[in-house]
Protein backbone atom coordinates (compact mmCIF):
# COMPACT_ATOMS: atom_id res chain seq x y z
CA UNK A 1 0.00 0.00 0.00
CA UNK A 2 1.62 3.22 -0.73
CA UNK A 3 2.20 6.21 2.19
CA UNK A 4 0.29 8.63 -0.05
CA UNK A 5 -1.89 7.24 -2.55
CA UNK A 6 -4.28 9.74 -2.98
CA UNK A 7 -4.32 13.76 -2.24
CA UNK A 8 -8.02 13.72 -1.05
CA UNK A 9 -6.55 10.86 1.65
CA UNK A 10 -4.05 13.47 2.98
CA UNK A 11 -6.47 16.59 2.72
CA UNK A 12 -6.01 17.28 6.50
CA UNK A 13 -2.09 18.48 5.35
CA UNK A 14 -3.62 21.57 3.82
CA UNK A 15 -4.09 23.63 6.98
CA UNK A 16 -0.56 22.57 8.44
CA UNK A 17 1.40 23.10 5.17
CA UNK A 18 -0.62 26.72 4.68
CA UNK A 19 1.18 27.58 8.12
CA UNK A 20 4.41 26.38 7.36
CA UNK A 21 4.95 28.59 4.24
CA UNK A 22 3.18 31.14 5.90
CA UNK A 23 6.22 30.94 8.96
CA UNK A 24 8.81 30.57 5.73
CA UNK A 25 7.99 33.67 3.83
CA UNK A 26 7.66 35.48 6.68
CA UNK A 27 11.04 34.26 7.53
CA UNK A 28 12.05 35.31 3.96
CA UNK A 29 10.53 38.67 3.89
CA UNK A 30 12.34 39.73 7.86
CA UNK A 31 15.75 39.47 6.11
CA UNK A 32 14.93 40.60 2.33
CA UNK A 33 16.20 44.38 3.01
CA UNK A 34 19.83 43.24 4.08
CA UNK A 35 19.85 39.77 2.40
CA UNK A 36 22.53 39.26 -0.37
CA UNK A 37 20.29 39.21 -3.46
CA UNK A 38 22.45 35.69 -4.71
CA UNK A 39 23.58 33.37 -1.96
CA UNK A 40 26.94 31.64 -1.84
CA UNK A 41 26.22 27.90 -3.41
CA UNK A 42 23.08 29.25 -5.20
CA UNK A 43 24.25 27.27 -8.29
CA UNK A 44 24.67 24.00 -6.14
CA UNK A 45 21.57 24.43 -4.23
CA UNK A 46 19.68 24.33 -7.57
CA UNK A 47 21.49 21.60 -8.71
CA UNK A 48 20.62 19.25 -5.63
CA UNK A 49 17.09 18.90 -6.50
CA UNK A 50 17.42 15.35 -8.79
CA UNK A 51 16.34 11.76 -9.04
CA UNK A 52 13.30 10.26 -10.74
CA UNK A 53 9.90 10.80 -10.09
CA UNK A 54 9.06 9.00 -7.09
CA UNK A 55 6.34 6.28 -7.28
CA UNK A 56 5.61 6.74 -3.81
CA UNK A 57 5.09 10.28 -2.85
CA UNK A 58 6.48 11.89 0.59
CA UNK A 59 3.44 13.97 1.47
CA UNK A 60 2.43 17.91 1.03
CA UNK A 61 4.69 18.46 4.18
CA UNK A 62 7.64 16.72 3.61
CA UNK A 63 7.94 18.19 0.13
CA UNK A 64 7.37 21.70 1.28
CA UNK A 65 9.90 20.95 3.72
CA UNK A 66 12.82 19.68 0.71
CA UNK A 67 11.55 22.43 -1.34
CA UNK A 68 12.22 24.98 1.36
CA UNK A 69 15.47 23.60 2.76
CA UNK A 70 17.30 22.67 -0.02
CA UNK A 71 15.53 25.53 -2.68
CA UNK A 72 16.04 28.84 -0.43
CA UNK A 73 19.56 29.16 -1.20
CA UNK A 74 18.74 28.84 -4.73
CA UNK A 75 16.06 31.57 -4.92
CA UNK A 76 17.57 35.24 -5.99
CA UNK A 77 16.26 37.66 -3.46
CA UNK A 78 14.52 39.86 -6.59
CA UNK A 79 12.03 40.92 -4.59
CA UNK A 80 14.38 42.66 -3.06
CA UNK A 81 15.59 46.60 -2.85
CA UNK A 82 19.01 45.74 -3.95
CA UNK A 83 17.97 43.42 -7.20
CA UNK A 84 18.93 46.41 -9.89
CA UNK A 85 18.40 43.71 -13.15
CA UNK A 86 16.27 43.39 -15.65
CA UNK A 87 13.83 46.13 -14.76
CA UNK A 88 12.30 44.05 -11.81
CA UNK A 89 9.88 45.43 -9.10
CA UNK A 90 8.72 43.26 -6.35
CA UNK A 91 5.45 43.08 -4.23
CA UNK A 92 4.32 45.31 -2.44
CA UNK A 93 2.01 44.14 1.13
CA UNK A 94 -1.43 44.53 -0.73
CA UNK A 95 -0.23 43.01 -4.26
CA UNK A 96 1.38 40.54 -2.52
CA UNK A 97 -1.88 39.36 -0.03
CA UNK A 98 -3.91 39.73 -2.92
CA UNK A 99 -1.79 36.86 -4.63
CA UNK A 100 -1.98 34.42 -2.27
CA UNK A 101 -5.44 34.54 -2.12
CA UNK A 102 -5.73 34.45 -5.95
CA UNK A 103 -3.64 31.00 -5.63
CA UNK A 104 -6.08 30.10 -3.04
CA UNK A 105 -9.07 30.96 -5.10
CA UNK A 106 -7.91 29.65 -8.24
CA UNK A 107 -10.33 31.44 -10.28
CA UNK A 108 -10.25 31.24 -14.22
CA UNK A 109 -10.12 34.96 -15.70
CA UNK A 110 -11.94 33.55 -18.99
CA UNK A 111 -14.94 34.55 -18.78
CA UNK A 112 -17.96 36.23 -16.34
CA UNK A 113 -19.25 32.92 -16.09
CA UNK A 114 -16.04 31.36 -15.22
CA UNK A 115 -15.28 33.72 -11.97
CA UNK A 116 -17.58 37.00 -11.41
CA UNK A 117 -14.71 38.46 -9.46
CA UNK A 118 -12.07 37.85 -11.53
CA UNK A 119 -13.47 39.45 -14.53
CA UNK A 120 -15.48 42.19 -12.83
CA UNK A 121 -11.95 43.23 -10.90
CA UNK A 122 -9.94 43.07 -14.60
CA UNK A 123 -12.60 45.37 -16.29
CA UNK A 124 -12.01 47.93 -13.16
CA UNK A 125 -8.12 47.08 -13.03
CA UNK A 126 -8.01 48.35 -16.98
CA UNK A 127 -10.01 51.04 -16.15
CA UNK A 128 -7.53 52.32 -13.58
CA UNK A 129 -4.42 51.52 -15.40
CA UNK A 130 -5.75 54.01 -18.01
CA UNK A 131 -6.64 56.73 -15.77
CA UNK A 132 -3.11 55.96 -13.89
CA UNK A 133 -1.44 56.56 -17.58
CA UNK A 134 -4.05 59.03 -18.82
CA UNK A 135 -5.30 56.78 -21.70
CA UNK A 136 -8.45 57.71 -23.49
CA UNK A 137 -11.36 56.10 -21.96
CA UNK A 138 -12.88 54.67 -24.95
CA UNK A 139 -9.92 52.47 -25.20
CA UNK A 140 -10.22 48.78 -24.52
CA UNK A 141 -7.52 46.69 -22.74
CA UNK A 142 -6.50 43.05 -21.40
CA UNK A 143 -3.88 41.73 -18.44
CA UNK A 144 -1.44 39.47 -20.07
CA UNK A 145 1.65 37.35 -18.37
CA UNK A 146 3.80 39.84 -18.93
CA UNK A 147 5.14 42.42 -22.05
CA UNK A 148 6.25 39.73 -24.00
CA UNK A 149 2.60 38.67 -24.45
CA UNK A 150 1.22 42.12 -24.42
CA UNK A 151 3.01 43.30 -26.93
CA UNK A 152 1.64 40.00 -29.14
CA UNK A 153 -1.89 41.41 -28.15
CA UNK A 154 -1.15 44.78 -29.31
CA UNK A 155 0.50 44.02 -32.80
CA UNK A 156 -1.75 41.14 -33.06
CA UNK A 157 -4.66 44.09 -33.96
CA UNK A 158 -2.44 45.25 -35.60
CA UNK A 159 -1.79 42.49 -38.04
CA UNK A 160 -5.63 42.50 -37.84
CA UNK A 161 -5.86 46.18 -38.96
CA UNK A 162 -3.09 46.26 -41.29
CA UNK A 163 -4.82 42.71 -43.42
CA UNK A 164 -8.50 44.52 -43.68
CA UNK A 165 -6.54 47.61 -45.03
CA UNK A 166 -6.00 44.89 -48.17
CA UNK A 167 -9.18 43.71 -47.84
CA UNK A 168 -8.45 40.44 -46.19
CA UNK A 169 -9.22 38.65 -42.68
CA UNK A 170 -6.19 37.49 -41.80
CA UNK A 171 -7.12 35.99 -38.60
CA UNK A 172 -9.37 34.05 -40.75
CA UNK A 173 -8.01 33.87 -44.03
CA UNK A 174 -3.90 33.92 -43.10
CA UNK A 175 -1.60 35.76 -45.13
CA UNK A 176 -1.57 33.94 -48.40
CA UNK A 177 -1.72 36.42 -51.15
CA UNK A 178 -0.36 39.25 -49.11
CA UNK A 179 2.61 41.35 -49.49
CA UNK A 180 5.29 41.32 -46.97
CA UNK A 181 4.29 43.58 -43.75
CA UNK A 182 6.13 46.28 -43.48
CA UNK A 183 7.25 46.91 -39.81
CA UNK A 184 9.50 50.50 -39.07
CA UNK A 185 11.15 51.11 -35.79
CA UNK A 186 14.24 52.83 -34.19
CA UNK A 187 17.34 51.22 -32.28
CA UNK A 188 15.79 50.86 -29.12
CA UNK A 189 13.31 47.87 -30.66
CA UNK A 190 12.78 45.56 -27.69
CA UNK A 191 13.69 41.65 -28.96
CA UNK A 192 9.97 41.14 -27.33
CA UNK A 193 8.66 43.47 -30.12
CA UNK A 194 10.39 41.33 -32.26
CA UNK A 195 9.67 38.17 -30.79
CA UNK A 196 6.37 38.97 -31.19
CA UNK A 197 6.83 39.56 -34.66
CA UNK A 198 8.07 36.23 -35.11
CA UNK A 199 4.87 34.42 -33.30
CA UNK A 200 3.11 36.26 -35.09
CA UNK A 201 4.26 35.33 -38.85
CA UNK A 202 5.03 39.01 -39.79
CA UNK A 203 8.83 38.00 -39.35
CA UNK A 204 11.42 39.22 -37.08
CA UNK A 205 13.40 40.59 -39.98
CA UNK A 206 10.45 42.44 -41.40
CA UNK A 207 10.97 44.70 -38.55
CA UNK A 208 13.26 47.42 -40.17
CA UNK A 209 15.28 49.98 -37.87
CA UNK A 210 16.40 53.18 -38.36
CA UNK A 211 18.90 54.72 -36.14
CA UNK A 212 21.33 58.25 -36.12
CA UNK A 213 23.38 56.93 -33.85
CA UNK A 214 25.57 54.19 -32.55
CA UNK A 215 23.03 54.10 -29.26
CA UNK A 216 20.13 53.66 -31.50
CA UNK A 217 18.10 57.24 -31.58
CA UNK A 218 15.75 56.95 -34.21
CA UNK A 219 16.18 58.74 -37.18
CA UNK A 220 12.66 60.14 -37.93
CA UNK A 221 13.74 61.59 -41.06
CA UNK A 222 14.46 58.32 -42.62
CA UNK A 223 11.34 56.88 -41.16
CA UNK A 224 9.54 59.36 -42.79
CA UNK A 225 11.47 58.51 -46.38
CA UNK A 226 10.30 55.03 -45.59
CA UNK A 227 6.82 55.57 -45.09
CA UNK A 228 6.29 57.86 -47.87
CA UNK A 229 7.93 55.24 -50.56
CA UNK A 230 4.99 52.71 -48.92
CA UNK A 231 2.88 55.10 -51.13
CA UNK A 232 0.01 55.17 -48.78
CA UNK A 233 0.30 50.81 -48.21
CA UNK A 234 -0.55 50.45 -44.60
CA UNK A 235 2.72 49.76 -42.09
CA UNK A 236 3.04 49.61 -38.38
CA UNK A 237 5.44 51.62 -36.54
CA UNK A 238 6.97 50.72 -33.14
CA UNK A 239 7.77 53.05 -30.64
CA UNK A 240 9.61 53.10 -27.44
CA UNK A 241 9.04 54.24 -24.79
CA UNK A 242 11.87 53.57 -22.33
CA UNK A 243 14.25 52.00 -23.73
CA UNK A 244 16.13 49.11 -21.76
CA UNK A 245 19.58 50.44 -21.76
CA UNK A 246 19.64 54.32 -20.25
CA UNK A 247 15.76 54.92 -19.80
CA UNK A 248 15.63 56.74 -23.23
CA UNK A 249 12.04 57.42 -25.13
CA UNK A 250 11.73 57.83 -29.34
CA UNK A 251 9.30 61.09 -29.73
CA UNK A 252 5.91 59.34 -29.51
CA UNK A 253 4.37 62.21 -30.43
CA UNK A 254 6.44 62.75 -33.88
CA UNK A 255 5.71 59.03 -34.45
CA UNK A 256 2.28 59.73 -34.46
CA UNK A 257 2.32 62.43 -36.78
CA UNK A 258 4.29 60.20 -39.13
CA UNK A 259 1.54 57.46 -38.66
CA UNK A 260 -1.63 59.93 -38.63
CA UNK A 261 -0.24 61.41 -42.37
CA UNK A 262 1.13 58.17 -43.69
CA UNK A 263 -1.76 55.93 -42.44
CA UNK A 264 0.41 53.73 -39.77
CA UNK A 265 -0.69 52.22 -36.78
CA UNK A 266 1.49 53.25 -33.89
CA UNK A 267 2.56 50.88 -31.63
CA UNK A 268 4.34 52.32 -28.49
CA UNK A 269 6.33 49.49 -25.89
CA UNK A 270 6.16 50.78 -23.13
CA UNK A 271 7.09 48.07 -20.56
CA UNK A 272 8.27 50.38 -18.14
CA UNK A 273 8.28 54.18 -19.49
CA UNK A 274 4.66 54.19 -19.81
CA UNK A 275 4.99 55.08 -15.92
CA UNK A 276 6.27 58.02 -16.78
CA UNK A 277 2.67 59.60 -17.77
CA UNK A 278 2.01 58.85 -13.92
CA UNK A 279 4.14 61.56 -12.90
CA UNK A 280 4.11 65.27 -13.68
CA UNK A 281 7.50 65.58 -13.73
CA UNK A 282 8.10 62.78 -16.03
CA UNK A 283 4.92 63.24 -18.43
CA UNK A 284 6.67 64.90 -21.35
CA UNK A 285 9.04 62.03 -21.93
CA UNK A 286 5.92 60.00 -23.18
CA UNK A 287 4.16 62.90 -24.97
CA UNK A 288 1.74 61.41 -27.38
CA UNK A 289 1.60 58.00 -26.18
CA UNK A 290 -2.77 58.75 -25.97
CA UNK A 291 -2.63 58.99 -29.78
CA UNK A 292 -0.97 55.63 -30.38
CA UNK A 293 -3.09 52.48 -31.28
CA UNK A 294 -1.92 50.22 -29.06
CA UNK A 295 0.30 50.40 -25.95
CA UNK A 296 1.74 47.72 -23.40
CA UNK A 297 3.29 47.71 -19.85
CA UNK A 298 4.44 44.99 -17.29
CA UNK A 299 2.89 44.97 -13.69
CA UNK A 300 5.40 43.40 -12.75
CA UNK A 301 7.65 46.38 -12.97
CA UNK A 302 6.84 49.37 -11.89
CA UNK A 303 3.62 48.86 -10.36
CA UNK A 304 5.69 46.23 -8.40
CA UNK A 305 2.59 43.60 -8.11
CA UNK A 306 4.61 39.76 -8.25
CA UNK A 307 5.04 37.90 -11.53
CA UNK A 308 3.19 37.14 -14.02
CA UNK A 309 1.12 40.85 -15.09
CA UNK A 310 1.56 42.37 -17.80
CA UNK A 311 -1.45 44.88 -19.77
CA UNK A 312 -2.57 45.73 -23.39
CA UNK A 313 -4.49 48.70 -24.02
CA UNK A 314 -5.73 49.49 -27.83
CA UNK A 315 -7.90 52.10 -29.04
CA UNK A 316 -9.78 49.44 -31.35
CA UNK A 317 -10.94 46.36 -29.08
CA UNK A 318 -13.07 44.75 -31.99
CA UNK A 319 -9.75 43.76 -33.76
CA UNK A 320 -8.91 41.68 -30.79
CA UNK A 321 -12.11 39.85 -30.72
CA UNK A 322 -11.57 39.09 -34.45
CA UNK A 323 -8.42 37.37 -33.73
CA UNK A 324 -9.04 35.90 -30.50
CA UNK A 325 -12.41 34.85 -30.22
CA UNK A 326 -12.98 30.80 -29.50
CA UNK A 327 -16.34 29.23 -29.78
CA UNK A 328 -17.77 25.88 -28.46
CA UNK A 329 -20.99 24.53 -27.28
CA UNK A 330 -19.88 24.96 -23.46
CA UNK A 331 -18.50 28.51 -23.76
CA UNK A 332 -20.19 31.73 -23.27
CA UNK A 333 -21.42 33.49 -26.71
CA UNK A 334 -18.50 35.80 -28.24
CA UNK A 335 -21.46 38.37 -27.64
CA UNK A 336 -22.14 38.07 -24.02
CA UNK A 337 -22.88 41.33 -22.44
CA UNK A 338 -20.26 40.45 -19.56
CA UNK A 339 -16.51 40.68 -19.75
CA UNK A 340 -15.18 37.74 -21.65
CA UNK A 341 -11.40 37.84 -21.88
CA UNK A 342 -10.68 34.99 -23.37
CA UNK A 343 -11.60 36.35 -26.67
CA UNK A 344 -9.34 39.84 -25.81
CA UNK A 345 -6.08 37.74 -25.57
CA UNK A 346 -4.30 34.76 -26.50
CA UNK A 347 -5.20 32.52 -23.05
CA UNK A 348 -8.44 30.70 -23.10
CA UNK A 349 -7.47 29.44 -19.08
CA UNK A 350 -6.26 33.00 -17.93
CA UNK A 351 -5.13 33.36 -14.27
CA UNK A 352 -6.95 35.92 -12.05
CA UNK A 353 -3.71 38.46 -12.19
CA UNK A 354 -6.67 41.39 -12.02
CA UNK A 355 -6.60 40.42 -8.21
CA UNK A 356 -3.11 41.98 -6.94
CA UNK A 357 -3.01 45.07 -9.93
CA UNK A 358 -6.87 45.86 -8.02
CA UNK A 359 -5.53 45.76 -5.01
CA UNK A 360 -2.06 47.56 -5.06
CA UNK A 361 -4.32 50.33 -6.59
CA UNK A 362 -7.21 50.27 -4.24
CA UNK A 363 -4.39 50.28 -1.33
CA UNK A 364 -2.24 52.87 -2.66
CA UNK A 365 -4.38 55.05 -4.92
CA UNK A 366 -2.78 57.82 -7.83
CA UNK A 367 -0.92 59.34 -4.70
CA UNK A 368 0.93 56.36 -3.38
CA UNK A 369 2.43 55.49 -6.83
CA UNK A 370 3.48 58.72 -7.82
CA UNK A 371 5.37 59.11 -4.66
CA UNK A 372 6.86 55.79 -5.50
CA UNK A 373 7.61 56.34 -9.05
CA UNK A 374 9.34 60.24 -7.75
CA UNK A 375 11.38 58.65 -5.18
CA UNK A 376 12.75 56.02 -7.75
CA UNK A 377 13.53 59.06 -10.35
CA UNK A 378 14.93 60.64 -7.28
CA UNK A 379 17.40 58.03 -6.44
CA UNK A 380 18.61 57.69 -9.98
CA UNK A 381 19.53 61.19 -10.02
CA UNK A 382 21.26 60.75 -7.27
CA UNK A 383 22.85 57.57 -8.13
CA UNK A 384 24.36 59.19 -10.71
CA UNK A 385 25.79 62.17 -8.77
CA UNK A 386 27.46 59.82 -6.69
CA UNK A 387 28.86 58.28 -9.92
CA UNK A 388 29.57 61.45 -11.56
CA UNK A 389 31.46 62.00 -8.23
CA UNK A 390 34.31 59.60 -8.52
CA UNK A 391 37.38 59.91 -10.66
CA UNK A 392 37.10 56.07 -11.80
CA UNK A 393 33.03 55.57 -13.08
CA UNK A 394 32.29 56.83 -15.93
CA UNK A 395 28.37 57.70 -16.57
CA UNK A 396 27.76 57.12 -20.55
CA UNK A 397 24.07 58.94 -20.48
CA UNK A 398 21.77 61.48 -19.00
CA UNK A 399 19.36 59.98 -16.92
CA UNK A 400 15.89 60.21 -18.60
CA UNK A 401 14.16 58.18 -15.92
CA UNK A 402 14.55 55.41 -13.67
CA UNK A 403 17.73 53.74 -15.10
CA UNK A 404 21.62 54.95 -14.77
CA UNK A 405 23.85 53.51 -17.69
CA UNK A 406 27.50 53.80 -16.36
CA UNK A 407 30.68 51.78 -15.81
CA UNK A 408 33.91 51.76 -14.47
CA UNK A 409 36.87 53.90 -16.13
CA UNK A 410 40.25 53.95 -14.16
CA UNK A 411 42.42 57.19 -14.88
CA UNK A 412 44.92 56.16 -17.43
CA UNK A 413 43.20 53.45 -18.93
CA UNK A 414 41.61 54.02 -22.31
CA UNK A 415 42.17 50.72 -24.49
CA UNK A 416 38.61 50.49 -25.79
CA UNK A 417 39.30 46.55 -25.50
CA UNK A 418 40.77 46.49 -22.16
CA UNK A 419 38.41 48.85 -20.37
CA UNK A 420 35.46 46.44 -22.26
CA UNK A 421 37.23 43.01 -21.13
CA UNK A 422 37.41 45.27 -17.54
CA UNK A 423 33.75 46.03 -17.14
CA UNK A 424 32.52 42.92 -18.73
CA UNK A 425 34.36 40.75 -15.49
CA UNK A 426 33.53 43.35 -12.32
CA UNK A 427 29.77 42.64 -14.09
CA UNK A 428 30.39 38.98 -13.78
CA UNK A 429 31.92 39.35 -10.10
CA UNK A 430 29.22 41.96 -9.30
CA UNK A 431 26.65 38.70 -9.90
CA UNK A 432 28.75 36.69 -7.87
CA UNK A 433 29.41 38.62 -5.03
CA UNK A 434 25.05 38.92 -4.22
CA UNK A 435 25.44 42.49 -2.13
CA UNK A 436 23.85 44.15 -5.10
CA UNK A 437 22.31 42.80 -8.29
CA UNK A 438 22.64 44.58 -11.63
CA UNK A 439 24.46 43.22 -15.04
CA UNK A 440 26.07 44.17 -18.10
CA UNK A 441 25.14 45.76 -21.00
CA UNK A 442 26.32 46.89 -24.18
CA UNK A 443 25.66 50.92 -24.93
CA UNK A 444 26.99 52.79 -27.64
CA UNK A 445 29.63 49.96 -28.44
CA UNK A 446 31.18 49.64 -24.92
CA UNK A 447 30.41 47.09 -22.37
CA UNK A 448 28.17 49.22 -19.22
CA UNK A 449 26.49 48.96 -16.30
CA UNK A 450 22.49 49.79 -16.35
CA UNK A 451 21.08 49.39 -12.91
CA UNK A 452 17.32 50.03 -12.69
CA UNK A 453 15.51 51.48 -10.07
CA UNK A 454 11.94 50.66 -9.64
CA UNK A 455 11.47 48.36 -6.19
CA UNK A 456 9.27 49.87 -3.63
CA UNK A 457 11.46 48.72 -0.94
CA UNK A 458 14.75 50.68 -2.28
CA UNK A 459 15.90 53.28 -0.35
CA UNK A 460 19.51 55.52 -0.69
CA UNK A 461 21.18 52.91 1.05
CA UNK A 462 20.48 50.46 -1.48
CA UNK A 463 21.23 52.66 -3.88
CA UNK A 464 24.60 53.69 -2.24
CA UNK A 465 26.01 50.15 -2.51
CA UNK A 466 25.84 50.37 -6.35
CA UNK A 467 28.52 52.21 -6.20
CA UNK A 468 30.65 51.44 -3.08
CA UNK A 469 30.14 47.65 -4.42
CA UNK A 470 31.30 48.41 -8.02
CA UNK A 471 33.98 50.10 -6.79
CA UNK A 472 35.47 47.98 -4.10
CA UNK A 473 35.62 44.70 -6.93
CA UNK A 474 36.70 46.96 -9.47
CA UNK A 475 39.99 47.91 -7.28
CA UNK A 476 40.26 44.37 -6.67
CA UNK A 477 39.69 43.03 -10.31
CA UNK A 478 42.62 45.80 -11.05
CA UNK A 479 44.78 44.61 -8.47
CA UNK A 480 44.80 40.68 -10.54
CA UNK A 481 46.16 43.01 -13.67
Amino acid sequence: MPRVPDPLLTKHETEEALAFIADEALRFLATLDTDRVRHDGADEAAESFSGPLPEDGDGALEALATLVHQGMDAAIRSPGPRFFHWVMGGGTPAALGADWLTAVLDQNAASWASSPLAARLESIAIAWLKDLFRLPTTWGGVLTTGATMANFVGLAAARQWWGERHGVDVAAQGFAGLPPVPVLTGGYVHPSDTKTLAMLGIGRDSARAFSRDAVGRIDTEAVEDALRALHGAPSIVIASAGEVNAGDFDPIDELADLAERYGGWLHVDGAFGLFARAVESARDLARGVERAHSVIADGHKWLNVPYDSGFAFVRDTSLLAKVFTLTAAYLPAPDDPHSVFMNLSPESSRRARALPIWATLRAYGRRGHQTMIERHLALAKHLAARVDATDDLERLADVKLNIVCFRVHPRGLDDAARLDELNRRIGESVLRDGRVYFGTTSYGGRVAFRPAIVNWRTTERDVDLIVDVTRELAARELART
